[in-house]
């Protein structure tokens, strides 16, 4: 039974279904929000836990960049709602901006929960239904929505569908990608899921579990081919995640997938030359222990001797010269990527192929897709919000576009 019928049905109410929500609304469009959690946008509250680094100071040409790999409609979007226009549209919910040492930029209070309770609220002056804890599990024979909802499945029809349901990690904040399989059986073109953004296994010895797990490894340039990020990053019981490794992933994930194994390098001394610590090195020690050597001649303690005893270090004590390339370049194997559900964020999705230059389905007029769910890549650093808004935004206007082309 049809429960009510909105002019245009958004499935999904995080950034990429809040901004086309905005879009339609604003265009005087009668608009209902659908989200299969109990609150919306609960991926962008997490991602704004530690500092809500929505976009990067980066412009044009110099931000698309950043894209691998990128489509016409990605450039498109990411040119008309880039950097610029988000900082613009902050200030319109009467959020400022403000750019970290790195180019990124926050709100100001740098927390997800203002920004969000300002968009929120200015959606429902708009006129915006949010309808929580409705869970999309498909169509029905005559093209309703149907949704599982606390009171029992329902249907809904809508003029124009436009679906913004993220991608395949984090489940419990609502992203797993189980729609893809529903896309799949309609015939729309959809590419299987691969983690971005996310930790590489590492076999560590038991020392490196039990001792340095959960421990920062800062003042290093982690180096991956023709990349090099001077971010830390964390060793986990598993392996290494967070700020370079992420930095790297993209390129790290490909290559494991082409040639089933990756060497990361290391330099844990990157203010001090190969020559310079080869000199340092080879002083006499005395009575003291490598690892007193080390701390006093190289300033190599806790995790960063661990790592490089872990690799060949202890090996090379005696040999400073070999000792020093060590030091400025760590081999450490990785072996695989974490798991798919803690992906910062995926890769896959619904094809470019399947769309038109206005993100509707080519095989299902009046049926757009935008956000995470859409097969591009980014890394952190502000890129993965800006084209979640920005393909929200241009499925908006697509189904603006559209809806009036059908009166």
């Amino acid at each position: 039974m049809t429960e009510h019928s909105p002019r245009v049905a958004i499935i999904g109410a995080g950034p990429a279904g809040l901004m086309a929500a905005e879009i339609l609304s604003d265009a005087g469009y009668s608009v209902s929000l659908y989200e299969a959690m109990p609150s919306p946008a609960r991926k962008f509250l997490m991602a704004g836990k530690s500092g809500l680094n929505i976009t990067n100071m980066r412009e044009g040409e110099d931000f698309i960049s950043r894209y691998p790999d990128v489509v016409p409609l990605l450039k498109s979007a990411l040119g008309e709602f880039g950097p610029a226009s988000i900082a613009a549209w902050m200030l319109g919910l009467d959020i400022e901006a403000t750019i970290g040492p790195t180019g990124r930029v926050f709100p100001v209070q740098m927390k997800a929960s203002p920004l969000l309770r300002a968009w929120l609220a200015r959606l429902r002056s708009q006129g915006v239904q949010l309808y929580t804890r409705h869970r999309w599990t498909g169509w029905s024979d005559n093209a309703d929505l149907i949704f599982d909802t606390p009171e029992g499945p329902i249907s809904v029809q809508s003029d124009a569908q436009i679906f913004a349901l993220g991608g395949g990690s984090w489940k419990r904040l609502g992203s797993d990608g189980s729609w893809s399989s529903v896309f799949a059986e309609r015939g729309i073109q959809t590419e299987p899921f691969r983690p971005s953004n996310c930790g590489f296994t590492v076999d560590w010895s038991d020392h490196m579990k039990t001792e340095f797990v959960g421990t920062p490894v800062k003042n290093v340039a982690v180096r991956f081919r023709d990349q090099t990020s001077r971010e830390e990053f964390v060793v986990t019981n598993r392996g290494m995640e967070s700020g370079a490794i992420f930095t790297l992933s993209l390129a790290i994930r490909d290559r494991l997938e082409t040639d089933g194994q990756v060497t990361l390098e290391i330099d844990l001394a990157p203010d001090l030359t190969e020559e310079t610590l080869a000199s340092r090195l080879k002083q006499d020690r005395g009575k003291q222990s490598l690892s007193n050597h080390l701390r006093k001649v190289a300033n190599l303690k806790g995790v960063k001797r661990a790592l490089l005893f872990e690799f060949g270090g202890l090996d090379a004590s005696n040999e400073p010269e070999r000792l020093a390339r060590l030091i400025k370049c760590l081999p450490i194997p990785l072996e695989k990527p974490f798991p798919l559900d803690e992906a910062i964020s995926t890769a896959g999705g619904v094809s470019f192929d399947a769309l038109d230059d206005h993100c509707m389905v080519k095989q299902q007029p009046g049926m757009f897709c935008a956000g995470e769910m859409l097969d591009w890549d980014a890394p952190t650093g502000g890129y993965l919000l800006t084209a979640c808004m920005a393909t929200g935004r241009a499925a908006g206007l697509g189904a603006v576009r559209w809806l009036r082309s059908q009166v």
